[in-house]
């Protein structure tokens, strides 16, 4: 979801919030799967970000330690608006918010088929940009973007607007176009 956000420079899926040292997917002690977002902030705001994120899942969910909503939060500031949204977000909700606004603490990055997991599902794409996994993968803003769009949460005008400055060719813009199409959320 966040691939698509304007302003949004890398995400990279991991663990935080816990205790465990070299978490894992298979071993992951008391962490959280989260996403780390680098973001422009000339481009876009922190509380843009979190409006995004209530809007695009399920607050009231009960999920275990390792799926539950989180934000974690890098400053006062930051956790200052996440509770202010999250206020805003509850007078909205028949059942109880289970989100938890914690801080950021420690980032381990997940393992390299966890990064950009929509996008790899179209290896020809990757292939045609010439991205591998790994650092190239989670370093490329191009990367975020696609990841974002063929996984349904980008708009076709948005798309159009921007391909050619994302460094794809006709038959790329193409084939993401007609994802966007038969993903529409």
């Amino acid at each position: 979801m966040f691939g698509c956000a304007p302003g949004v420079v890398r995400t990279r899926v991991g663990y935080s919030g816990g205790t465990k040292r070299c978490p894992s997917y298979y071993d992951l002690g008391d962490h959280t799967e989260t996403t780390d977002i680098e973001f422009d902030p000339q481009q876009t705001s922190y509380e843009a970000l979190l409006g995004m994120f209530w809007r695009n899942h399920d607050c009231t969910a009960r999920c275990s330690r390792q799926y539950m909503s989180a934000i974690f939060y890098h400053d006062e500031e930051q956790k200052a608006l996440a509770e202010r949204t999250m206020k805003e977000q509850a007078s909205r909700q028949t059942k109880n918010i289970t989100t938890k606004i914690l801080p950021a603490g420690e980032f381990t990055e997940a393992e390299d088929y966890h990064q950009k997991y929509l996008l790899q599902k179209h290896g020809a794409l990757l292939s045609s940009l010439d991205i591998e996994p790994g650092d190239d993968l989670i370093k490329s803003h191009v990367a975020a973007r696609l990841n974002g769009y063929v996984g349904g949460y980008g708009k076709l005008q948005d798309f159009d607007a921007e391909w050619e400055r994302l460094g794809l060719n006709n038959q790329m813009a193409e084939y993401v176009r007609n994802i966007i199409r038969t993903q529409r959320r």
